[in-house]
């Protein structure tokens, strides 16, 4: 055993060398000469890196990532048996309010009158920058990028392989319209081969509008962005607004717990749905994800009717027990009186039906 978990050890610091490297074309590229130049004007923007809103409140010692490779694991950290899932023709999807299909973790697909609106697609069946470090669970890796209808509009919340994929993007960038994605991030999409002229960069608190009436609007999160360990927080990290048949819904993409929440709520709620990351989270970074059942205190603070938990149920990026998110973010949002929406992978919901409540997670 030990001698497995060196063995991992090391294959994740010779990656981690490679990609330092610039080796590995997944890794990307931090911004430089002009984009560069752009980011040393922005306020959020200081001592060569972006800042939170907020100082890490958090005393905690920090632990090397690669730890968690060294760590013996309990079993259930990955389900017993595949998660069940459900195939859906996402060229045909068609109904008078936003339609949302949920891909596992943090992929989701919104098919609004305005168009077909992909976050975070992730769906090369693994999260890091070579196959085989963070593998998806079993069930989670039946829709691809060949899968996607005609793309809109693609929205990124930052650069970490679990939301924004070397692979999946490669092959979908010749369907994607318009990317919009925090600052710095587009440097990446151009390194990879998007036209620069279909990149939107936002700040928090930006917006744009794009044709026929969609309107995203990058919102703060308190997190970091990193795609090698060496290079810390060169691109934003966000979450977002979408306004889209006048319906308000709200991306949480990856964030602690914090003001921001409330702050949010205020100035761009009430919400349709949110979408809060609800796993995942470790001692290791108490600072940077929801805690346990934090996400329905952030629903209520961003005064949405509804919740529907992402970031769990395909990666196992932590040492929980891979259905202990859900497990404990139910009672916590009855609680608060906060509806919870929790499709199966693939399973189509539309804004003002009921909510999906069959609990298919209990193994």
């Amino acid at each position: 055993m030990k001698r497995s978990c060196l063995g991992a050890g090391m294959a994740a610091l010779l990656l981690t060398a490679i990609a330092g490297c610039g080796l590995v074309k997944s890794v990307g590229k931090n911004p430089k000469g002009e984009a560069l130049a752009r980011l040393d004007t922005l306020p959020n923007y200081k001592n060569g890196g972006f800042e939170n809103l907020a100082e890490r409140n958090d005393s905690t010692v920090k632990r090397n990532k690669l730890l968690l490779l060294l760590h013996n694991r309990s079993k259930t950290t990955r389900p017993s048996h595949g998660l069940p899932w459900v195939k859906t023709n996402l060229r045909t999807l068609a109904a008078p309010a936003p339609i949302v299909v949920w891909f596992g973790h943090s992929s989701l697909l919104i098919k609004a009158r305005q168009g077909n609106i992909l976050i975070d697609p992730v769906f090369s069946n693994h999260a890091g920058p070579v196959p085989g470090l963070v593998t998806a669970f079993q069930g989670t890796t039946n829709y691809h990028a060949k899968d996607m209808p005609p793309i809109d509009v693609l929205i990124i919340s930052h650069d970490h392989y679990d939301h924004m994929d070397y692979r999946t993007l490669k092959r979908l960038k010749d369907h994607i319209k318009t990317a919009v994605v925090p600052m710095g991030v587009g440097s990446d999409l151009v390194y990879w081969g998007f036209d620069p002229k279909k990149i939107i960069e936002l700040n928090w608190n930006q917006s744009v509008t794009l044709p026929g009436g969609l309107r995203v609007t990058a919102t703060p999160a308190q997190h970091r962005s990193n795609r090698t360990y060496s290079k810390a927080n060169k691109t934003l990290w966000a979450s977002y607004v979408i306004e889209a048949d006048n319906y308000r819904l709200f991306y949480g993409g990856d964030s602690g717990y914090g003001p921001l929440f409330k702050q949010i709520g205020q100035q761009y709620g009430p919400f349709d749905l949110a979408f809060l990351e609800c796993g995942q989270y470790s001692p290791n970074w108490p600072w940077a994800h929801l805690w346990l059942g934090q996400a329905a205190q952030a629903a209520v603070d961003l005064r949405t009717r509804l919740l529907q938990p992402i970031h769990w149920a395909k990666f196992e990026a932590s040492d929980q027990t891979w259905n202990e998110p859900i497990k404990k973010l139910l009672p916590a949002a009855e609680k608060l009186g906060i509806p919870v929406n929790v499709p199966r992978i693939g399973e189509p919901y539309t804004l003002g039906d009921p909510p999906r409540k069959v609990v298919w997670w209990d193994f």
